[in-house]
């Protein structure tokens, strides 16, 4: 049969007629690669799709779209995904929300993190490193994430800024295993006697790949 288009469908001929059928056939197994394959979430997405063709466009319901970048493995690419709801991030013992809820919300391969967190006796923080929380599972990084965290600067604090980290899957210390969050300062230490401070954000990113 002859061909037509970018994607060379297959049309049949005038002198064909006894092979309708199985034109027709053709026809459909040429153009069903071509079409927005349709799925209720990604999981779905590859148990059915694994070993659909590259190129293969794939929709969920909740608005999801991908393509696949791989004539042999189930690996897609994200044309579009709704962004996921914030979680609560886990705090440790003798630890509380210090006025905005600390959340989590994983986009892709990246993290972001949101809120404060402060002592529940009043307290403030040690000097040295502590653990304040967890993340989630999905949420630990291959390597140890870590960035910046503002701080109050009541008291004796005078730059009201920290390191967090976040323990990644194959590092563990006496301050926690992986995912744990970990607040680092030596802020207060200007004055004889001084404190930490009582407050601290962790709003920051980080990737986890």
């Amino acid at each position: 049969m002859a061909t037509t288009g970018y994607a060379q469908l297959p049309v049949p001929g005038g002198k064909q007629a006894p092979n309708t059928p199985g034109d027709l056939a053709a026809l459909a197994q040429a153009i069903d690669p071509h079409l927005v394959q349709h799925v209720t979430n990604q999981a779905e997405r590859d148990r059915v799709y694994a070993g659909a063709p590259l190129h293969t466009l794939v929709s969920a319901d909740d608005g999801s779209l991908w393509i696949k970048t791989s004539a042999t493995a189930n690996v897609w690419a994200t044309i579009y995904q709704p962004l996921p709801a914030w979680r609560p991030v886990s705090l440790a013992g003798g630890y509380e929300a210090g006025g905005f809820a600390p959340q989590v919300r994983l986009v892709g391969k990246q993290v972001h993190l949101r809120g404060r967190i402060q002592r529940t006796d009043g307290t403030t923080f040690p000097m040295a490193g502590v653990k304040v929380g967890d993340v989630p599972a999905d949420c630990r990084p291959a390597v140890v994430g870590v960035w910046a965290g503002g701080a109050s600067l009541t008291g004796d604090p005078m730059t009201g800024v920290g390191r967090f980290e976040v323990l990644d899957e194959n590092t563990s210390s006496s301050l926690g295993g992986p995912g744990s969050l970990i607040w680092f300062s030596q802020d207060g230490l200007q004055v004889t006697g001084g404190t930490g401070v009582i407050w601290v954000d962790i709003s920051g990113s980080y990737w986890i790949d």
